[in-house]
Parts: C-alpha cells; structure tokens; sequence
C-alpha cells in the first residue's frame, strides 16, 4: 500500500495539486505538506507547486472578471449573490484585498473576478498576488508538515498509524470547514429573522 501510494504520488501528485490549488484550497495542500513529511512528496516541491497554482489561477478569475466578468456572474449566480457583499470588502480595504482574497472563506474566486472589473491595475494585482500566493502556499504546506512532526513526537512510529493520521487531519480540516458553514450560518441570522417578520406581517396583512 505504501509503495503503491509513493508511486502514484510520483507520477500524478504534483500536477493533482497544481490542479487543485488552481481551483480552490487548503485542505488539499495541507493533506500535501502530511504526505511531504511522511517522505511521498518533498516540501519544497508542494509549496512550489501550490504557490504556482495558486497565483495562476487567481490572474486566471482576474482577466476572466477584465474580460468577461459581467457574463461571468450572470452564469453562476450563486457567485453573483455574494457581488455585493465583495464589493463592500473592496470598498473599504481597496487593493489590499487582492492580498487576503485567497484567506477569505466563500469569497476566494469572486474578489479576483469582481477586482478584475475594477481599474486596479493588471500589474498591481499581479505582484499583490504574488505576494499572497507565496504566504498561503507556505503557510497551510507547513501546517499538514507540522501537523505530522507533531504526531511524530507522540508516536514512535508515524508510518504505522499513517491511515489514522490522515483520518484525524482530514476530520480537522471537516471541523473547520463546518466551523465556516455555522460562522456564516449565524451571520445572516438577523436577515433570516427580517425576513420571517415580513412574510408574517405579510400573512396578517393578507387576513
């Protein structure tokens, strides 16, 4: 199982994490920094490729929202409920939030699109990108490393128990993905509350 495991990660690990960084995120490449300290990737090979997918595809959701933006969220209007709520961020953090988009949970394809449709200029964005791709590559490789030296410390032999440890990594990463969901859940409380309060007096109003 391990040498099968080491074999396809050498033949199919990076260009799946090229991928995968190029779309959406961190649970991916914190999974790769696990897998780099357990020796089937190499660390400096996993942020290399993250910090690459990562920036491609953020310039990629940038020239898309330049050129096509308005078609963009007429098509995926599930993106285009949070326009303006991402709109709000650019306001009041300006070209900053092309550096914290990707850190930004539920927002971290529509801010590239929607800067796009800006005048931020193409060359800012590229080196603000830059930036932010290089520290979010490092910084969630070197928690799923670190997430391994760590258990190293309290098992002897990591190898032994590595299904497990990839099982309770992965239930860290569900935990914090639920923990957003509920965030978001409780947020828009108050415009749930609104909203039942108008169709109630809707409901009396009708009667």
């Amino acid at each position: 199982m391990h040498q099968f495991l080491r074999d396809y990660l050498e033949l199919h690990g990076y260009w799946v994490l090229f991928l995968w960084t190029f779309l959406e995120g961190e649970a991916g490449l914190i999974l790769a920094g696990f897998l780099a300290f357990q020796g089937y990737l190499n660390i400096f090979g996993v942020i290399t490729t993250a910090l690459a997918g990562s920036f491609c595809g953020d310039q990629f959701y940038f020239y898309l929202g330049r050129w096509q933006g308005r078609r963009f969220l007429k098509v995926f209007t599930t993106l285009a409920k949070k326009f303006h709520k991402a709109l709000k961020l650019i306001e009041k953090y300006g070209a900053f939030v092309a550096f914290v988009s990707r850190f930004t949970y539920g927002f971290r394809i529509i801010l590239p699109v929607i800067l796009g449709m800006t005048n931020l200029g193409a060359l800012k964005f590229c080196g603000l990108n830059l930036l932010s791709a290089l520290c979010w590559a490092i910084i969630f490789s070197l928690a799923g490393f670190l997430f391994g030296k760590s258990a190293s410390l309290f098992v002897e032999d990591v190898s032994r128990y590595e299904p497990y440890l990839m099982l309770t990594l992965v239930g860290l990463i569900c935990c914090m993905w639920i923990s957003h969901f509920v965030h978001a859940w409780w947020q828009r409380r108050p415009a749930r509350m609104r909203l039942n309060r108008m169709k109630s007096n809707k409901l009396k109003d009708s009667r």
